[in-house]
């Protein structure tokens, strides 16, 4: 089976080296350069503001290379972290084997990998995103004896020139296939490029947003990964968001990550799935039913999904798509397939059927029923998401609800199974709490739960303050009354933020 999944794996190095990536060391690096004649060697880290980072190594000789392998080297962190400041800059990037991939752009052999930030005095960076998340599932696994994984649906606009041959219908994009849709070789290869820098994918589609302003042609797409280590799962993303940007540059069309694209249209978010496990095992399913310990992580994060929103939603824009009657939440409740609650069980093949039997009835002998596929999905986030902080927030919301005794009682109250924005279903909408309205009132509410975040040193003291005042300085307030009516001013605010994530 091992040799099966490495012989299937799209990674270049796995396939070279015959390894899992996990198990990846630095002499691996090195023979796998040598090997393939690599010439040039990428550190990749991640920033304040989200986005990939970039410092290049020419590879002149195998001395050099190993010492870079072995101590990393220096940045400037108060120019990545605006809480760093610059009489104490200073900061050691440190390769992390197991992330590295061959960049599939550059124009000589190059391999990036992805790194760790660490201390004049060599240790962790309290305040680096990565360790944030690490040390938060720590905490997870440390009190509930579980772990938990986690994975993103990443939406987007491709925006490109009109095509009128074969024209799309507005706003009837879902699963739309060539030739009604433009842009299914370009996300083809995305998902192909995604794998083979180690992106665990689920599937990819066109999906419901398309429609035409001008010359222009607004398609929206997305690729939706598998469930993976929390780390994993943001890192897949982040490299997936990059990967997307530079095919747009290569074939000249703009690829959008923004929550809102304009009013009327659907918005993309970036709704991230969770699941429980027990030594590797799923435990979001027990005796096919959604299980407590699920119940329980899903009541957990309910509880703190208005704090949620400082980490997931940090632009103004992000509050154009949260809106009624947009399949995006409002309210905090929770359902069975539902797509008008804030956090859905979507189907998980908990009914043990003979579906694919009674599809190919000439299939002979047992098919194997296979479980743990069962996951709970937070529908609220967008591409303005620090993924970082925010599947962290999650995990500890999560283990918050786990320990919680009263939480199966919590769950009962929340459960929601009809369209909550209905007209017939006004007193189950009135009964809930909503969600902030604008990244003022986001930071608020962050402000009000920052010792939950703070707990243990998890979130430091710092990373909170600044995300606070980060929201609080766009005095959104009064945002939706400004707007109201307003296309053009609108349309600025698209603009300002179209590739701010």
């Amino acid at each position: 089976m091992r040799e099966l999944e490495i012989l299937m794996n799209p990674n270049l190095l796995v396939k070279h080296l015959k390894k899992p990536a996990s198990e990846f060391t630095k002499y691996d690096i090195i023979k796998f350069i040598d090997d393939k004649d690599i010439e040039m060697l990428n550190f990749r880290y991640v920033g304040e503001d989200g986005k990939l980072k970039i410092l290049n190594f020419v590879i002149t000789g195998k001395n050099y290379l190993e010492s870079i392998l072995s101590t990393g080297e220096r940045v400037d962190g108060s120019s990545l972290f605006s809480y760093i400041h610059a009489d104490s800059s200073d900061l050691y990037v440190i390769p992390r084997f197991n992330t590295a991939f061959v960049n599939p752009f550059t124009k000589k052999p190059t391999l990036d990998i992805l790194c760790s930030f660490y201390t004049k005095d060599g240790k962790p960076l309290e305040s680096a995103p990565e360790h944030i998340l690490k040390k938060a599932h720590n905490l997870f696994k440390e009190e509930t004896g579980f772990s938990f994984k986690a994975m993103g649906e990443l939406e987007y606009y491709i925006i490109g020139k009109n095509d009128d041959l074969y024209p799309a219908l507005d706003q009837k994009g879902y699963h739309s296939a060539l030739p009604f849709t433009n842009y299914e070789d370009l996300r083809i290869e995305a998902m192909q490029l995604i794998a083979q820098c180690g992106g665990k994918i689920k599937y990819g589609h066109s999906e419901v947003g398309n429609f035409k302003d001008g010359e222009l042609m607004y398609e929206q797409q997305e690729i939706e990964f598998m469930p993976v280590d929390p780390e994993n799962a943001v890192e897949q993303l982040i490299i997936a968001k990059w990967i997307l940007r530079m095919l747009g540059n290569k074939y000249g069309v703009m690829i959008s990550f923004a929550p809102k694209i304009t009013v009327g249209k659907a918005g993309s978010g970036m709704h991230i799935h969770f699941q429980i496990d027990k030594n590797d095992v799923n435990v979001m399913v027990d005796d096919d039913r959604l299980s407590d310990v699920a119940r329980k992580a899903i009541v957990g994060i309910l509880g703190k999904s208005k704090s949620l929103t400082a980490f997931g939603n940090t632009v103004p824009l992000s509050y154009l798509r949260l809106v009624p009657h947009q399949e995006a939440p409002t309210m905090i409740c929770w359902g069975d397939s539902n797509r008008s609650v804030l956090v859905r069980v979507p189907l998980g093949w908990i009914a043990k059927t003979n579906m694919i039997k009674d599809a190919n009835p000439q299939e002979r002998g047992e098919v194997p029923y296979i479980e743990g596929k069962q996951t709970a999905e937070l529908r609220v986030p967008d591409g303005s998401a620090n993924l970082y902080l925010l599947i962290a927030g999650m995990i500890l919301a999560a283990k918050d609800g786990i320990l919680d005794d009263d939480s199966l009682k919590t769950a009962e109250e929340l459960y929601v199974n009809v369209n909550i924005f209905d007209d017939e279903n006004v007193d189950v909408f009135n009964k809930l709490e909503a969600l902030p309205r604008t990244c003022n009132e986001s930071a608020i509410e962050l402000d009000k739960a920052r010792k939950f975040y703070e707990q243990k040193g998890v979130f430091p003291e710092g990373a909170i303050n600044e995300i606070v005042k980060q929201l609080k300085d766009y005095n959104d307030q009064n945002m939706s009354e400004e707007l109201f009516g307003k296309s053009e001013e609108i349309k600025k605010l698209v603009d300002k933020y179209i590739h701010w994530m």
